[in-house]
Formats: structure tokens, C-alpha cells, sequence
């Protein structure tokens, strides 16, 4: 067994868009099997376009605040202590549902090549908003056997 990470504050991270990323498991100890990421959301944040993941699986825990998942036409708000799934191929998207209040969640990824996808989010410019251009972020997802999703 090792230990990857055992203090809050370490791991790689960056803020994208006016959301805050931190690195928790690269994937490097799993031959890249999965991967863990923890996303803070500024109150009010809108999130990225609604999207399908072609290549990998995603499992988001709530830690914090209430976020607001989308898939296709339904919404779920979840709170602390949620647990959201979005399989290969199901739409999905997810904002702070509190325009008040901060929310966090961790985000696993299996396997962990979307991790590139959030770290790649850092080289985006923000629009006058601070929010990113929801088309510059698709042409990232791209990269990522990810598609966008309208209903």
C-alpha cells in the first residue's frame, strides 16, 4: 500500500473558469486506471457545456454546498455526502446550485486520461464573465473522446 496523499494543500493545482482543481491521485500508482480530482465551484458557477464521455467513466462525491447535475433534460441537486455517477455514454453537466455559497465535490475518473482535459482548462482565457468560452472548453473535450450533448 502507499500512501499518495495525506495532507489538505498538496497535490497539484490551478484555478480554470473561476473553479478551483486539485490533483488527488494522478493515476501514476493504478498504470492509469483511474484518477481523482477535487473541483471547488465559486457560488453561482455554471458549469461546463452538457457533454457524453465516449472513453471513461466519471463518480462525483459531493463534499460541500449543493450542485446542480443535468443529464439530458433531468436535474439532481446533491448535496454533502451524494455520490453521482456518469457512465460512458450518458449526458451530463454540473454547476453550484447556491449563487450564495462555495460548493466542493471530488470527481473520479476511470480510467485517468481526463485528468489532461481539467489541466488543459488552465490554458483557456476567461470571457469578460470569468466563466470560459463553452466553445473553447468543447474543443478541449474533443481531445478527450468527449462530445457535446444538446436535447
Amino acid at each position: 500500500m502507499t500512501v499518495l496523499l495525506n495532507r489538505t494543500g498538496t497535490g497539484e493545482s490551478w484555478t480554470a473558469g473561476g473553479a478551483g482543481f486539485r490533483i488527488l491521485h494522478d493515476g501514476q500508482a493504478v498504470d492509469g486506471r483511474w484518477g481523482m480530482v477535487e473541483c471547488t465551484l465559486p457560488p453561482g458557477w455554471g458549469g461546463p457545456p452538457q457533454h457524453i464521455h465516449r472513453a471513461h467513466d466519471e463518480a462525483f462525491f459531493i463534499l460541500t454546498g449543493a450542485v446542480k447535475f443535468t443529464s439530458g433534460r433531468e436535474d439532481l441537486i446533491a448535496t454533502p455526502g451524494s455520490l453521482v455517477t456518469a457512465p460512458i455514454g450518458d449526458p451530463h453537466t454540473f454547476a453550484n446550485a447556491d449563487s450564495q455559497a462555495p460548493a466542493s465535490l471530488v470527481c473520479t475518473i476511470t480510467p485517468e486520461r481526463y485528468i489532461g482535459y481539467f489541466k488543459e482548462l488552465m490554458t483557456l482565457r476567461p470571457g469578460p464573465s470569468g466563466m470560459l468560452d463553452p466553445n473553447d472548453v468543447l474543443a478541449v473535450m474533443s481531445r478527450y473522446a468527449t462530445e457535446p450533448y444538446r436535447p
